[in-house]
């Protein structure tokens, strides 16, 4: 029998961009996936579901260093709600995403990434949902 191996998407949300990585399927690795523009969003992740498989979401969660939600959950927050009524059947986790933006930076210095891609924020965007991924992949491996 063949069974269809599903993917983890992970999202890391913004308003002007939407950077996205995805896992392996044996959901051991995440790589990066692609940039994608809120307004595209929604049908993006419904072709690849049709060829991928999306078995959940794994979305960035703002916060504060006090742990408490930042301004940008104003427009995480319609956006869960959106992508659970587009994908009832899907589960969506929230992964604190505090570090991300500095670590995907500290990324693409420490991979000698020229000062000119460094400055594509897209870059960042799509290093920050793999690092989200990443790091919700590891959790979930050592509990």
């Amino acid at each position: 029998m063949h069974t269809i191996m599903s993917r983890i998407i992970s999202i890391d949300y913004g308003t002007k961009r939407i950077g996205l990585a995805v896992t392996d399927p044996m959901k051991i690795i995440a790589t990066g996936l692609d940039v994608v523009h809120p307004l595209n969003i929604i049908e993006f992740l419904k072709n690849y579901d049709k060829t991928e498989n999306i078995e959940l979401f794994v979305v960035g969660h703002a916060k504060t260093l006090k742990n408490e939600d930042s301004d940008s959950m104003k427009h995480i927050k319609p956006f869960v709600d959106k992508l659970k009524k587009e994908f009832p059947n899907k589960e969506i986790i929230m992964v604190d995403e505090r570090f991300t933006s500095s670590m995907a930076h500290q990324s693409m210095l420490d991979s000698g990434m020229k000062k000119k891609n460094r400055q594509k924020k897209e870059n960042a965007d799509i290093i920050s949902a793999t690092i989200i991924l990443q790091s919700y992949l590891n959790k979930k491996n050592y509990l």
